[in-house]
């Protein structure tokens, strides 16, 4: 699902053409959240274009990315020397909700279409909650019927092909009020077509 090839194209858009779709969304609601100017957290950032945009226009001081796939990091390597990024930007391979007790906390912590492809939203919720100083950000799918068929209609595919890949609809309502009862509050809440885009800040 996450391939090499993959990685080779969302590096070279990002060349092109910098943030776009709700990459670009979660960080413009970060930047207009309030100034940052701290160290960033990212899991599954891919080749890294919301943290590396942060960092390059000085709204972030730092950046971690956990990642499950070692797809992305020859990719992700070479745009951080092309961006002058290095010894800024720490890049691991692991599972996040279980290795993420090891890693230290963050200003703010990022799961871009991350939480929809993880089983447990709970836990991988409570894993970054526990990691975040001052921010989360986040984007999932809308919590709609039409959406929930077309996911199960792309699970279906990967069934037919043999990958061991499923996206999920978590329930909207439970994630927030989680993301609520550890001290955080919504300071923005987008819904696009698919995809939501919130920002939540510790109290």
């Amino acid at each position: 699902m996450f391939t090499t090839k993959g990685a080779a194209a969302a590096a070279k858009k990002f060349r092109r053409r910098g943030l776009t779709g709700t990459a670009l969304d979660l960080a413009t609601a970060i930047s207009k959240s309030s100034p940052l100017k701290g160290s960033v957290l990212e899991v599954g950032g891919g080749v890294g274009q919301i943290h590396l945009t942060l960092l390059r226009n000085g709204e972030a001081t730092t950046a971690l990315n956990v990642e499950l796939s070692r797809n992305w990091e020859t990719k992700a390597r070479k745009l951080i020397g092309e961006l002058g990024l290095e010894g800024r930007v720490e890049r691991i391979i692991g599972d996040f909700v279980s290795e993420g007790r090891n890693l230290a906390r963050a200003d703010a912590v990022i799961l871009h279409r991350v939480v929809c492809c993880y089983p447990d939203w709970r836990a991988m919720l409570e894993a970054a909650l526990s990691k975040a100083n001052r921010m989360l950000g986040l984007t999932f799918p809308i919590d709609r019927s039409w959406v929930k068929a077309m996911v199960g209609l792309g699970n279906q595919v990967m069934r037919l092909r043999r990958e061991p890949f499923r996206a999920y609809v978590h329930p909207t309502d439970l994630m927030l009020g989680l993301v609520r009862s550890h001290g955080f509050e919504i300071t923005s809440d987008r819904s696009g077509l698919v995809w939501r885009t919130v920002i939540a800040r510790r109290g």
